[in-house]
């Protein structure tokens, strides 16, 4: 019990989002004689993509890595989209995470149609493997790992935790959902529509990610709780049938094990732009010197070498 009350002073939540909900949990779990059934939920939950067998992944042991985070709103008869594309590289030796959100509205190359596009709709042309690949033009540097969520099964993550406490700035309503301003305990139900409002917000895309962020938080803080462990079976029920990552069981711990120090100091960043119309379609448009700024801020985080103009991966 002593081992476990330490455990769950490792200050591990505003870092990893959706990859620490596996990690986190899991590598609480494995204190029970249950090592079987995490193992077998984890590999029901493994997905590796088609580039992961062309490159070398970095040792988690040792190297910083990088997590693509997505939250995607698949719905039946619909492919879906990326409703939350997140960036995560942490870096064990500095001890320090960065975490970057991506409007979904982001005027990007889409390689395999040869065009513009915003964003998210790389998802749609592609899955998860179309997604990895133009952020990784887009910011120029490597995608290691991904942990997708599927949005619409969120509430089951939530509900499994025994619900999330919130604090709502502002009263709204969604889908015939009241949600009152201040703090309070929602269930499943709810947390999916305060995660996916976006119209009335002022802040736009940039509040519903802060609002993605604090869920999560919470959804951790539930999750790392020893009363919720009583319930680690249908805690990873729900991850099961809504969780996919190109991530092993034994990487998970791993990484749990060698990087947990990396989340000691963690740099939240956002993508400045502006809004805008080409060809008619509404883009969030980002600078050239902004993506390169950035670029460069997790090319130093990942331990890769400053590049200027002339080494950009962005299509112009």
């Amino acid at each position: 019990m002593e081992k476990l009350s330490k455990k769950k002073k490792i200050k591990w939540k505003r870092a990893l989002l959706f990859g620490v909900i596996l990690l986190l949990v899991i590598g609480s779990i494995l204190g029970f004689t249950i090592f079987r059934t995490v193992s077998k939920s984890v590999n029901n939950m493994y997905k590796p993509l088609d580039i992961d067998s062309k490159q070398l992944l970095p040792s988690v042991s040792q190297d910083p890595i990088s997590i693509l985070l997505l939250g995607v709103d698949e719905r039946p008869g619909d492919i879906g989209r990326s409703d939350t594309m997140i960036v995560i590289t942490v870096n064990p030796e500095t001890e320090t995470s960065t975490m970057m959100s991506i409007p979904r509205d982001t005027r990007a190359f889409i390689s395999s149609k040869n065009t513009y596009d915003k964003i998210n709709a790389a998802y749609a042309y592609g899955g998860v493997g179309e997604t990895a690949q133009t952020i990784e033009r887009f910011l120029n540097i490597p995608i290691d790992y991904y942990v997708k969520v599927n949005m619409d099964g969120f509430k089951d993550i939530v509900d499994a935790v025994g619900g999330v406490t919130v604090n709502n700035p502002f009263a709204f309503t969604l889908e015939g959902i009241h949600i009152p301003e201040g703090k309070q305990h929602i269930n499943g139900e709810v947390a999916l529509k305060y995660v996916r409002m976006r119209k009335e917000d002022p802040r736009g895309d940039f509040g519903r990610q802060q609002r993605q962020r604090e869920v999560i938080d919470q959804i951790i803080n539930e999750g790392s709780r020893l009363n919720s462990l009583v319930n680690y079976k249908k805690v990873l029920k729900a991850l099961e049938k809504n969780v996919q990552t190109n991530l092993t069981f034994d990487q998970m711990i791993d990484i749990q094990r060698s990087h947990k120090n990396g989340v000691k100091n963690i740099k939240q960043m956002e993508i400045t732009g502006e809004g805008g119309k080409i060809d008619n379609l509404w883009y969030y448009i980002v600078s050239e010197e902004t993506r390169m700024k950035l670029s460069n801020e997790l090319r130093k985080q990942l331990n890769l070498p400053i590049e200027g103009p002339a080494d950009r991966t962005q299509q112009t």
